[in-house]
């Protein structure tokens, strides 16, 4: 919060702190004078809202009348101050929206040879974050008012608007960008996206998120260079876990693994073992199948055989046994286990 929006915040806490005050000390002097503390708050509203009502009771004594004037003095010049204060709290809100929204739309103009980052969710954050680091130029664009927000206080370019709209992506400079990442969590906004941003520049490197794999298809056809999937992310990363014995100080509770489990909580990924329960759903199944029927939600990178020993990286053709263990990796285990149950 910069210096020039301080005060209007300041004298609007004093003058809400002083409104709290007279109401409060206005209403103990009604009390104490006989009145109930229901007739009391309702004289102390009318007076300092100068609604005009007529008095819950007579004031008929020299110390209800100094009370009174007290209250219609205090509270009204209060009052006043409070509109005041109020109104250049939010006036001074707005201009601040209007120049920094122009200001932050100039700079946008000024660019050339940067990148656009569509979406501001974790990968976003993690993409924008390593752009900064590396020295790139980039804008971010977030629908969301808090992510929108959370970026402009990072110090970032930012538009609040929808990337799916073609308007946006010209604002953002489309044209003389050096690439385009989308990393919405919405396959079918990625796929319209990239579509857009290959109609506007053919020359435009366009890198695009995809959650189900058979996206990455759909996403190519529509123009992205590049198709990056979360999921296959992390399994390829627990399979080399597995594969290589270097990777065996990767153990329950070491740093390495809470470093591993924290990447792939900040990708949107958990790791789960499902086990497949004899008479439900999984036991018959190939690792094709489960996959399919998690509408790729989910991978698997490893069969726990109940017999003993373990498959890496099984074969998409692969049957599931009653009691195995099946280790998964996608966006959230918890619907791997829906599918059983179900």
């Amino acid at each position: 919060m910069n210096d020039f929006f301080r005060p209007p915040l300041r004298n609007l806490t004093l003058t809400i702190l002083y409104m709290v005050a007279v109401f409060v000390l206005a209403t103990v002097s009604y009390s104490l004078v006989g009145w109930s503390l229901g007739d009391a708050l309702y004289m102390v509203v009318l007076t300092i809202f100068t609604v005009g009502y007529e008095e819950v009771r007579p004031i008929d004594t020299p110390l209800l009348r100094e009370i009174t004037m007290s209250v219609i003095v205090l509270g009204c010049t209060g009052m006043i101050f409070l509109t005041s204060a109020l109104v250049q709290f939010i006036t001074i809100n707005q201009l601040q929206q209007i120049f920094g929204t122009k200001r932050m739309q100039s700079q946008i103009d000024k660019l050339t040879d940067h990148v656009i980052i569509c979406g501001f969710g974790r990968i976003g954050q993690m993409l924008a974050q390593e752009l900064k680091a590396g020295g790139v130029r980039f804008v971010v664009l977030e629908r969301s008012d808090d992510r929108s927000a959370q970026a402009r206080d990072r110090g970032y370019l930012t538009m609040q608007c929808d990337a799916t709209d073609e308007t946006a992506l010209k604002a953002a400079g489309i044209t003389r960008a050096r690439a385009l990442a989308t990393v919405l969590p919405d396959d079918a906004a990625n796929v319209f996206i990239t579509l857009s941003a290959r109609s506007f520049s053919k020359s435009v490197e366009i890198i695009a998120r995809g959650e189900a794999p058979s996206t990455e298809k759909k996403l190519r056809h529509a123009g992205a260079d590049e198709v990056v999937l979360p999921a296959h992310i992390g399994a390829e990363r627990i399979a080399e876990m597995i594969f290589h014995p270097e990777t065996s100080a990767f153990v329950p509770g070491s740093d390495a693994m809470r470093d591993f489990e924290r990447t792939l909580h900040l990708l949107g990924l958990e790791m789960e073992v499902l086990i497949a329960a004899e008479g439900g759903r999984l036991p018959g199944l190939s690792v094709e199948e489960i996959e399919a029927l998690a509408g790729g939600r989910f991978l698997i990178v490893q069969l726990n055989r109940r017999s003993g020993g373990s498959i890496t990286n099984p074969a998409p053709d692969a049957r599931v046994e009653a009691g195995d263990g099946i280790v998964t990796v996608g966006r959230d285990g918890a619907r791997g286990l829906a599918i059983q149950r179900s």
